[in-house]
């Protein structure tokens, strides 16, 4: 019996969800940052664990998140600036370089016990510039590694599903290695994962690419790239609402360890194995935009995905059983990432080449900028009234900027209509 609907094993739809690989410059990076991102996240969960275990202090927690972070939001737009000037396969070798360096420190320190909590806000402020430079740059450099531009958005999907997925990977193996070894050997491993990614870039045959002229002064480029991003309101929308995802729905993450220890009243494996379940539907959720045919639709996934994200912190607040917070998670997990790779996938599609690296630095300000202002919030906040009641806070505002969205729902498709007519997305109306 046949049924009208393919399954997700079908050659075509395999092919489909996974197309941007048939570009070598792009296999390359996914291989390669694939080993990479397993190594960050392992790094990111054992230094949520160390800090936690030297200090037992979720404000700590917090203070650590806010120094890694803020340097996005205030670098981030700079670094987009030097993007659309600089050569940017160059520009990620050296942010790669520069990480991995970072890492190996973290772990000489640990290894040797004389890391401090000082060393580690240190350590974390250094690799927050570096990743102020890197992750506008890493954005922007999609465009180039996919030869067609009908992939781009599929590339984008897969990006976050490499991403999630070493977020599924890295945190499992963290709680292993952290509970045999210690945290230096999570901090040792991501260090030696960086050559994979840095070899990868090293191998690829880049094409020239035209970059905006170099004589334009650094500030009125930076002014450019504001008014050009914000003064459409489409763009401003999707950038406000992942401003707001980001300063008061991610402190989950910063929390977690202490959802892990004291309200579940687990181990670092524990730990592990919840960020590993938001990495899960995180995944889930990059498949699912990988497989899709068209960017058609994006607009209403972006809202349904930050009201999913807002409700399922609301009910895990409230979780005290492992399975059904892992479930939540799951959740979680998946409408952080629908939210992120849409507006993500929408903004590259609609951006003028000319200010791809200055719109994706607004991008990168917005979603992980926002961020440090979430831990410091978050951490001071759970603080004083306690981690769930926080997360209770955190979704619920969450929620109301879905909705505030979906209100502008046919107000942003008349004003982007246009735009998809012109690069032939849309022939008759938006759907």
């Amino acid at each position: 019996m046949e049924s009208g609907k393919k399954p997700v094993t079908d050659p075509k739809v395999l092919q489909r969800t996974f197309r941007a690989l048939n570009h070598r410059n792009y296999r390359l990076f996914f291989g390669g940052q694939g080993i990479s991102l397993v190594g960050t996240w392992m790094q990111q969960i054992a230094m949520g664990w160390l800090v936690y275990h030297l200090t037992n202090s979720a404000f700590l927690l917090g203070v650590v998140g806010f120094s890694s972070q803020i340097c996005s939001f205030i670098f981030s737009p700079f670094a987009g600036v030097f993007s659309d000037r600089w050569n940017r396969h160059r520009m990620l070798v050296a942010t790669q370089t520069f990480s991995m360096i970072q890492a190996f420190i973290l772990a000489f320190l640990t290894l040797t016990h004389m890391i401090t909590i000082h060393q580690i806000i240190i350590l974390s402020i250094f690799l927050g510039v570096v990743n102020a430079f890197d992750m506008p740059t890493r954005q922007s450099f999609v465009v180039e590694m996919v030869e067609r531009r009908e992939d781009l958005g599929n590339a984008i999907a897969l990006n976050s599903f490499l991403f999630n997925g070493a977020r599924l990977v890295g945190p499992s193996i963290a709680g292993i290695f952290i509970s045999l070894l210690g945290e230096g050997m999570c901090f040792l491993l991501n260090g030696i994962s960086f050559f994979a990614v840095i070899i990868a870039l090293l191998a690829m045959e880049m094409k020239p690419v035209k970059r905006e002229p170099g004589k334009t002064q650094i500030l009125k480029g930076l002014k450019e790239g504001f008014t050009y991003g914000y003064g459409f309101v489409p763009i401003r929308s999707i950038l406000l609402l992942l401003s707001l995802t980001s300063l008061v729905g991610m402190a989950y993450t910063t929390l977690m360890p202490v959802f892990a220890k004291d309200i579940l009243h687990g181990t670092s494996q524990t730990y592990g194995f919840l960020m590993a379940a938001s990495g899960m539907g995180a995944a889930i959720g990059a498949i699912y935009l990988a497989s899709r045919k068209s960017i058609l639709g994006l607009f209403r996934i972006i809202a349904m995905s930050s009201g999913i994200f807002g409700l399922g912190l609301i009910v895990f607040s409230f979780s005290r059983s492992l399975w059904f917070s892992l479930f939540l998670l799951l959740l979680v997990g998946y409408g952080m990432m629908v939210q992120m790779a849409s507006s993500n996938t929408v903004l590259q599609t609609i951006v003028d080449d000319t200010k791809r690296g200055r719109v994706m630095s607004l991008y990168v300000m917005s979603f992980t900028g926002m961020g440090p202002f979430g831990s410091l919030l978050g951490g001071s906040l759970a603080s004083k009234i306690g981690a769930p009641h926080t997360l209770i806070i955190a979704g619920a505002s969450c929620l109301l900027g879905s909705l505030l969205f979906v209100k502008k729902l046919p107000s942003l498709r008349e004003m982007i209509r246009p735009i998809y007519v012109q690069k032939g997305i849309l022939s008759e109306g938006l759907k």
